[in-house]
């Protein structure tokens, strides 16, 4: 066999088996709390690029993802930002039993747009040099419900109250900061941290014992139970890959 032919059949193959994958990926619609927004930016884009299969994601509340997912719509998995929501979707029937793994640990930090506002302490908050102080809503954002708790242990709950601007989601209330609306407010890690530190401006990690662990799970949602992306996906997370990029944002596992 002439080296030309022995070439063509070999592109012949490689052609069969990339259209071969093409025929058995496909789509999965995904729910992704808004604190994940960076990190599952990079998973989706691997994830596609390894498997084949494509992740069309929303980003959003927890809360308000869980009003949608009980009022019929389309999400097939879903990434919380706690773990009680999935857990409760689990238990009414709205998600596949046994599916729902924690997928990341998440991290409050007191951050600012501006360098050296945000001392390693944060004792900025005691100080009260600020107008505004930016949180999500703890109605419906598990972080949010974190930075009260943290006001609280500080004691400044009560005093601080009429300073407080609420964003709907973290996206929201990160963007208050970032554009200098709020001088200053409590965000999620992952939103201002990469590869071993704080990408801008100035910030105080918060301790983890001034709030409950924002153990973030992930679940199969009954949509998705016949889907071999949405399984395939879950099992993505799961995976070196995964976790690598997890990790490069602040998150514990």
């Amino acid at each position: 066999m002439s080296l030309i032919l022995r070439r063509l059949l070999s592109l012949c193959s490689l052609s069969v088996a990339a259209l071969s994958a093409a025929a058995h990926a496909g789509e999965v619609q995904v729910a992704v709390a808004a604190n994940f927004t960076a990190p599952m930016q990079a998973i989706a884009a691997a994830f596609e690029k390894d498997t084949g299969h494509k992740a069309v994601i929303a980003f959003g509340a927890t809360g308000k993802f869980y009003a949608q997912i009980v009022n019929g719509a389309p999400f097939e998995v879903f990434l919380a930002a706690d773990d009680t929501t999935p857990a409760k979707l689990e238990g009414e029937g709205g998600a596949v039993a046994g599916s729902r793994f924690t997928y990341a640990i998440g991290k409050l930090v007191l951050w600012s747009a501006k360098e050296g506002f945000v001392d390693d302490k944060g004792e900025v908050l005691k100080k009260g040099d600020f107008r505004h102080l930016s949180i999500a809503n703890p109605k419906t954002a598990p972080y949010g419900v974190a930075a009260m708790s943290a006001l609280g242990k500080l004691g400044l709950g009560d005093s601080l109250q009429g300073r407080i601007v609420q964003g709907e989601n973290i996206t929201q209330a990160h963007q208050f900061i970032a554009t200098g609306n709020a001088e200053l407010g409590f965000v999620a890690l992952s939103q201002v941290y990469k590869d071993g530190k704080v990408t801008s401006g100035s910030a105080w990690i918060v301790p983890g014992d001034y709030y409950e662990p924002i153990r973030q799970d992930a679940v199969i949602l009954s949509k998705g139970k016949d889907n071999p992306a949405a399984a395939a996906l879950v099992a993505y997370l799961k995976g070196p890959t995964a976790t690598a990029v997890i990790k490069s944002y602040g998150y514990g596992l």
